[in-house]
């Protein structure tokens, strides 16, 4: 009744007037299954064609999301400032390049927060937010790792798996600790 196909190579995805869907679905030889239905970000554009904030031009393709993280609520906030100098003084900047370099190039500590935006002005704002200490809409701060626990689960069919916790054990001290806890 559809036009489910099976691709086995690069294909045009045309727009059609209606939301584009794929489903994907992988099997593994475990028996491990796991499918997915991934759907087209909305396009949006304001009426007057001006961005949400910032200067004409400066949207963004999607969202972007920038994270600080520091040792304490308030190394957080130092970060955010910091960013956000540095951010405001280089209209070159590149969002999604700034993006990557919080999460790939700078170690991500206990305390975080997250800041979303879809154009320049958004993201400045959150930043000022966080760097101020006052609640912002596309900011989320908060702390993680303390009183938390890990759960690791061994999926599978049994047998080939056998001697997979303590090889892990062994291995990871991350699971070490976390199973000795």
């Amino acid at each position: 009744q559809g036009q489910v196909r099976l691709l086995t190579e690069a294909v045009a995805w045309p727009q059609n007037g209606r939301p584009r869907r794929a489903g994907v679905s992988s099997f593994g030889v475990s028996g491990t299954n796991a499918h997915l239905i991934l759907e087209a970000a909305p396009h949006s554009e304001r009426p007057d064609g001006e961005n949400a904030g910032g200067e004409p031009g400066d949207a963004l393709d999607a969202a972007t999301v920038w994270v600080v993280s520091g040792r304490s609520a308030a190394a957080v906030a130092g970060q955010a400032e910091r960013l956000l100098e540095r951010v405001e003084h280089d209209a070159e900047l590149d969002a999604a390049g700034v993006a990557w370099s919080l999460l790939r190039s700078r170690s991500l500590f206990e305390h975080r927060a997250v800041i979303v935006g879809t154009d320049r002005g958004e993201l400045l704002a959150g930043l000022a937010g966080v760097a101020a200490g006052e609640p912002v809409a596309n900011a989320v701060e908060g702390a993680g790792g303390s009183g938390r626990r890990v759960a690791v689960l061994f999926a599978g069919q049994g047998a080939q798996w056998l001697g997979m916790g303590r090889r892990l054990y062994g291995e990871s001290v991350v699971f070490a600790a976390a199973f000795d806890e």
